[in-house]
C-alpha cells in the first residue's frame, strides 16, 4: 500500500537517518523522497510502502516514532512517485498553451483541492496574478518553497497572457472599444446590462438577488454574464463585468461573485481586462469568481 507523507523533522545531522531507520524496521519501504528546507526545521514529503493492512494512524505513529511532527498521510497510486521537476516542466508546458487553466493546473501541479478541507485542519496557498487571487487548499501545510514556486508559476502566466493578442479592456465609463469592430455602448437597466454594437445586443449581464453576506457584513449578489458567441475574445466580457460590479455597488453589494464551469477558458482574461481585485478559486466542477465592489463608483440604471 502506497502512502503519501508529509512531516517535519529537527535540523540536524542524523534526523532523516532516525526516520530511515524506523522505517527499515517496521518493514515500511521509502519510494520517494522530497526535502523542503527550512531555518530550524525541514519539511519532508515522502512516498511510502507499506503492509496492506497498515491505516493512517499507524503510518503516523512510525513517523512520531522517528521524531516527526505535523505528520499528514494520505493514500495515494503510483503516480505520485512522478519525477517532481519533471511535473514542473510539464506544468510549465501546459500553462504556455493553455494560461487561462491556471487555476486547474496549480491545484494539480500541488496535489491540492479547489475547496477547503472540511472537518479537518487545512492550509492554503494564495497565488497572485496582477489584481487577480487564486487559491488552493490542502490538508498538508505549504511550504515557503513551494509558495514561492507558485509565484513563480503565475509570473510565467502573466508573461504569455501579456504576449497574447490584446483581448480589450473594460473601462470605467458606458462605452468601451471593441478591438476595431465599432463602439460598444452599454445600457443599463434596473438588474441588468446590455451591450450593444450598431444597435445589435452582443452580450448581456444581470444582477442577482443577495446571496449571501461577505466577511465585513456586506451583500454580496450573483452576476450571470453571457457574450455573444461570434463577439468572444474581444474585451466585451470585461467591460459587462465591470458595468454589471459597478451596477451591483449602486444597488447595495459590497461584492459580486461569478459562477462559471472550471475550464472556462473567458474567466482569466476577463476578470484581468476588467482591471478589478478578484479571487478566484475552484468548486468541484465549478469557477467561482469573487469581487469587491464596495470602491467603484455607482453606476445608475
Amino acid at each position: 500500500m502506497l502512502w503519501r507523507v508529509r512531516t517535519t523533522l529537527p535540523d540536524r545531522p542524523g534526523a532523516l537517518a532516525v526516520l530511515a531507520a524506523r522505517c527499515g524496521e517496521a518493514g515500511v519501504n521509502i519510494l520517494g523522497l522530497q526535502i523542503f528546507p527550512g531555518i530550524e526545521e525541514v519539511t519532508d514529503e515522502l512516498i511510502l510502502r507499506t503492509p496492506e493492512q497498515w491505516t493512517t494512524a499507524e503510518v503516523g505513529a512510525l513517523l512520531d516514532s522517528a521524531g516527526g511532527r505535523a505528520v499528514v498521510a494520505l493514500p495515494c497510486t503510483e503516480s505520485a512517485l512522478t519525477d517532481q521537476p519533471a511535473r514542473y516542466v510539464q506544468a510549465a508546458r501546459a500553462l504556455l498553451a493553455r494560461p487561462t487553466a491556471f487555476p486547474e493546473i496549480l491545484a494539480d501541479l500541488f496535489d491540492a483541492e479547489p475547496d477547503p478541507v472540511n472537518g479537518t485542519g487545512h492550509d492554503t496557498l494564495e497565488v497572485t496574478l496582477r489584481d487577480v487571487t487564486m487559491q488552493v487548499h490542502r490538508a498538508a501545510p505549504f511550504t515557503p518553497t513551494e509558495r514561492a514556486r507558485g509565484e513563480a508559476l503565475a509570473a510565467v502566466v502573466d508573461v504569455v497572457l501579456s504576449r497574447a493578442p490584446s483581448q480589450g479592456t473594460g473601462s470605467v465609463t458606458t462605452t468601451v472599444a471593441a478591438s476595431g469592430r465599432g463602439e460598444v455602448e452599454h445600457l443599463v437597466g434596473v438588474d441588468s446590462v446590455r451591450a450593444l454594437i450598431g444597435g445589435e445586443v452582443v452580450g448581456t449581464a444581470s444582477v442577482g438577488a443577495v446571496i449571501g453576506r461577505d466577511l465585513d457584513g456586506g451583500e454580496v449578489r450573483d452576476v450571470d454574464l453571457s457574450v455573444e458567441t461570434g463577439w468572444q475574445r474581444q474585451g466585451i466580457g470585461s467591460g459587462l463585468l465591470l458595468a454589471a460590479a459597478r451596477l451591483a455597488q449602486s444597488k447595495g453589494a459590497a461584492e459580486v461573485r461569478l459562477v462559471t464551469w472550471a475550464g472556462n477558458p473567458a474567466v482569466l482574461p476577463m476578470t484581468l481586462g476588467a482591471g478589478l481585485r478578484a479571487r478566484i478559486r475552484m468548486s468541484g466542477d465549478e469557477l467561482v469568481v469573487r469581487l469587491p465592489v464596495s470602491d467603484l463608483r455607482p453606476l445608475r440604471s
